[in-house]
């Protein structure tokens, strides 16, 4: 297998388009043993996968860490390694975002991952007002010039976020969920990332697994997976969780999705290639647990590109479905 790959921004970087979300292996996602996680990441990398995404809060480092202990048992080139910083704060407020709150979280995720220099920070979905807080990016150009830091970015929850953190110069990434059912950053976000060089990472690509088809009204879901505790935004925002997609329209439009999913691919890797189908996407991050979930995501890269009306059909559908429900709100 074959994975394509495209340039990460400014950084130069070539990455695998098909990456590694490492959200589920720490955890709120249901129970996954490290044995298994551990597989689920070499098998990923095995298959060409070349940028890991995790944070400081996935499993209170357990991701992290996880991380680390495979790539030390590799040899050959080491992967791009994303983090995050910001969600440990608590409250989780705009004022908390200081240049000291955030490299004691960047000496920790440092220690987590094993390594002097982290490949790339982004701020967890802050406040949007910390978009206004210039002295915030200042204070990560001081850290990159510290040396603990090659490049930063931010993970955003809201379009407005992610245009706003175009205007620092030192932002080489915008991470930023993108779907079938959330397609709004198309509109404008793209066009404006790719003027300025700036690297894109697609996350929740598959709505939360919605986009595999495997999900139906009677899934149960295990009290520590966000699919259950928070269906309605209970814990974090309600976009991060489904894409913000009620449940049963969801279930509705998987099934009218089915139809579109070309011969001999599953529904989540016709889903990841419809992502793919936007140049300025520099990364699509999908988790996986086990190791056939990532051998999977990664087949995707290899799908020839979805025809002009299927592309059609697929807008068609959000703009009647899903559109009045999503579209303004992120």
């Amino acid at each position: 297998m074959t994975l394509s790959t495209r340039t990460f921004g400014k950084t130069g970087w070539p990455v695998s388009e098909i990456g590694f979300g490492a959200w589920a292996i720490g955890g709120s996602w249901g129970d996954v043993d490290d044995s298994e996680a551990k597989a689920a990441l070499h098998t990923g990398l095995d298959a060409g996968v070349t940028f890991l995404d995790t944070a400081d809060v996935y499993g209170d480092g357990r991701s992290e860490r996880l991380i680390r202990d495979v790539l030390a048992e590799r040899s050959g080139s080491r992967p791009v390694v994303a983090t995050k910083a910001g969600r440990r704060l608590d409250p989780h407020i705009a004022s908390g975002y200081t240049k000291a709150n955030i490299e004691a979280f960047v000496d920790r995720s440092l220690m987590n991952l094993g390594v002097d220099c982290l490949d790339l920070v982004q701020l967890h979905c802050p406040p949007t007002d910390v978009y206004y807080q210039p002295e915030m990016f200042g204070g990560l150009d001081e850290l990159v010039r510290a040396g603990k830091l090659k490049h930063y970015g931010v993970s955003v929850e809201k379009v407005e976020e992610g245009l706003k953190a175009l205007d620092y110069e030192g932002v080489a990434s915008v991470q930023i969920i993108y779907n079938i059912f959330r397609q709004r950053p198309a509109d404008l976000f793209f066009a404006e990332a790719k003027k300025r060089n700036v690297a894109v990472i697609v996350r929740v690509p598959l709505a939360s697994g919605m986009l595999t088809g495997k999900i139906t009204a009677d899934t149960q879901f295990a009290q520590d997976d966000h699919r259950a505790f928070n269906r309605h935004g209970e814990a974090f925002d309600v976009g991060e969780t489904f894409a913000g997609v009620p449940f049963d329209v969801a279930l509705g439009a998987v099934e009218e999705l089915r139809a579109l999913v070309p011969g001999g691919a599953t529904m989540a890797q016709f889903a990841l290639k419809w992502i793919l189908m936007e140049d300025t996407v520099s990364v699509v991050i999908p988790g996986a647990r086990r190791p056939e979930q990532a051998t999977a995501n990664a087949a995707a890269s290899s799908l020839e590109p979805l025809s002009a009306t299927t592309m059609q059909s697929v807008r068609a559908l959000y703009q009647e479905r899903i559109a009045p429900l999503v579209h303004h709100r992120w």
